[in-house]
């Protein structure tokens, strides 16, 4: 409660300065401004550098990671010219104006141009204090001109970084060693390039090269507006730029990362680069209420929402910002704290369904313009997409995780349950056989205890197979390898590997179907085919992955089998064409009696495996 106090007793007080500044310069900006007006010197003239000075102020340099604005020079041209009052008003009309085109508070709107009324002022009083008592008799007009300027150039940025320095001092948010810093920095940027040019117009100016009329200070001052033009121009471009890969890379990076749990941490962690705010918190939406997934910045993560907040939230299908949270209070508001003064609601919209709410905060109010919506717009977009396959993902899991079970059941009932069944009765029958018929007690005995040997080493089965798989373990290739030389051991066959091409990485389901088919197809050639040799190619190309596998045996009749198959749905070729249609692959069976088996895979890469590989891989044999 004692920090909550300071911090308001601090916004309080900074509240309160701002106030005081605004009404000393707009008294100031009254008295020797406005009442202090006459006829101009040169009209054209005065026209051309209010002209310019607008443009100047409203298009600031960027300088490494900020901006400036080179404006003093134009304002030290019409002090000159037409004297503190012209200087005064036009200045503060200008900055005022610049600051409600840029949507700022209306307590901002006061207190820059009052701030630059006052430090102005200031410098002006000490200039005309100073100067008189300067050593200047003997010097030439050009020193007695940088002379003068010097007086009026360092009080002016003196007092303006003096007032800013104290503003930034006493506000609740935080104003440390490094922020000073770089805004020194800037300021020094400013002052140099101010100051030579300055130094400039004092050299050309005193050279006798007849009349100095518009057109002259047009072409002096023209290529300062111009390097503000240009400069303004071409970092937008290259905001514009980084925006654009930014949002290239979170997207590909939350492509990549959309299986994964962490997938919102990467947008943690480069979300600044795309749209830049204090805070932000991320919902997703599901048919049980909103579910909260991620946040960043003063934000109140331990709170809870409630029904009226969650009715709220889906009543917002279009862009929102609450320019001033504090004074109209938003649906979301009491997740974020009292620092977050302007809130942006992006919902995530995905063919009409709200799927999700992104809400970003500043702490200016009035700080978001049409840029950021843009931004906006276009992370939600991309966000609703990915929550919407993510969904989609889930429930595809949940539907094969529901296919594995009903298989495993499928399989204990026609299996070990059978084998358990015909047991139990051989062992009941002979039970009742034993006193008068030991022998054939004997034989049901014997061929119960066959069974039960049978079905503990399809448990035994069952169970490995319920183990993380293979392919998850130590990848396709090294599966498929491993399983060879496993039944090269068990049944003394001649089985070769032929791989093609660099091997990428695929999703887990399917290198389990790859590996799947292949299991299946090396088992019917060893259990059906009496095969005596095995061919197996593994051919990794640009737009397919390619599985062959060719045995040597007895082959078949591929109408009877699909008959077979009919009747017994366990059968392996129906499975592995149904597995093969999950992941939009093509299965091929070439056999007939007497002339062996060709089963052949064509698996499409889907684009999200890796980056293109060229094909060094072709399919025939």
């Amino acid at each position: 409660m004692g920090d909550i106090g300071i911090l308001q007793k601090k916004e309080q007080l900074s509240r309160q300065f701002l106030l005081l500044i605004s009404i000393i310069g707009v008294f100031l900006y009254l008295q020797f401004g406005l009442l202090d007006l006459s006829v101009p010197h040169q009209p054209m003239i005065l026209t051309l550098l209010v002209l310019f000075l607008f443009i100047v102020e409203l298009f600031p340099v960027p300088v490494w990671k900020g901006q400036i604005t080179i404006s003093f020079p134009l304002v030290y041209a019409i002090y000159l010219i037409d004297g503190l009052a012209y200087t005064i008003v036009f200045y503060g009309i200008i900055v005022a104006a610049i600051n409600i085109m840029n949507r700022r508070p209306l307590r901002i709107i006061f207190f820059n141009p009052a701030m630059q009324v006052i430090s102005f002022y200031i410098a002006h009083l000490l200039c005309q204090w100073l100067y008189p008592q300067m050593p200047i008799e003997g010097l030439s007009r050009v020193l007695q001109g940088i002379i003068h300027f010097n007086l009026l150039i360092i009080p002016f940025y003196f007092m303006n970084n003096l007032i800013v320095d104290f503003v930034f001092a006493i506000r609740p948010q935080t104003y440390n060693l490094k922020i000073w810093k770089m805004k020194a920095l800037f300021e020094v940027y400013s002052f140099l390039i101010s100051y030579g040019y300055i130094v400039l117009l004092h050299v050309l100016g005193n050279q006798r090269r007849g009349t100095i009329d518009v057109f002259s200070f047009f072409f002096f001052f023209i290529p300062l507006v111009c390097v503000a033009l240009l400069s303004s121009i071409i970092a937008n471009l290259k905001k514009e730029k980084a925006k654009l890969k930014a949002l290239f890379s979170i997207s590909s990076e939350l492509n990549k990362k959309i299986a994964r749990s962490d997938w919102l941490t990467f947008l943690k962690d480069n979300l600044q680069e795309f749209i830049d705010v204090d805070a932000w918190i991320l919902w997703k939406r599901r048919p049980e209420g909103w579910l909260f997934r991620f946040a960043a910045g003063p934000v109140n993560e331990d709170l809870t929402m409630s029904a009226e907040t969650a009715a709220a939230l889906d009543k917002i299908t279009n862009l929102t910002i609450y320019h001033n949270a504090k004074r109209d209070p938003s649906p979301a508001g009491i997740f974020f704290t009292k620092e977050i003064g302007t809130l942006l609601y992006a919902p995530l919209i995905l063919e009409n369904e709200l799927v999700g709410m992104f809400v970003f905060g500043r702490s200016r109010t009035n700080s978001f313009g049409e840029d950021d919506m843009r931004s906006a717009a276009t992370l939600a977009n991309q966000l609703a997409v990915l929550i919407k396959t993510r969904w989609l993902f889930a429930e595809q899991e949940k539907r094969l995780i529901l296919e594995e079970r009903n298989r495993i059941a499928r399989d204990i009932h026609d299996g070990v349950a059978q084998s358990l069944a015909g047991a139990i009765m051989n062992l009941e029958t002979a039970q009742r056989k034993f006193a008068k018929m030991p022998d054939d007690s004997l034989r049901l005995m014997g061929e119960s205890t066959e069974k039960l040997r049978r079905s503990l080493k399809e448990v035994r089965e069952s169970i490995y197979a319920l183990r993380p798989y293979p392919t998850e373990r130590v990848g396709l290739l090294s599966a498929i390898t491993a399983k060879i030389n496993a039944v090269k051991r068990e049944h003394n066959l001649d089985i070769n590997l032929e791989t093609r091409g660099p091997e990428f990485h695929l999703s887990s389901m399917v290198e389990k179907i790859i590996f799947d088919i292949c299991q299946e197809s090396v088992q019917n050639a060893v259990k059906h085919a009496e095969a005596s040799k095995i061919d197996i190619l593994l051919s990794y190309q640009k737009e397919n992955v390619l599985l062959k596998v060719k045995d040597n045996g007895k082959g078949f009749s591929l109408f009877q089998a699909m008959i077979k198959a009919r009747e017994h749905p366990h059968f392996g070729i129906l499975h592995m064409n149904e597995s093969a249609d999950k992941i939009q692959a093509s299965l091929q069976v070439d056999s007939r009696e007497g002339a062996g088996t060709e089963i052949t895979l064509t698996v499409p890469r889907m684009g999200i495996e890796g980056s293109d590989l060229r094909d060094q891989a072709y399919a025939s044999r």
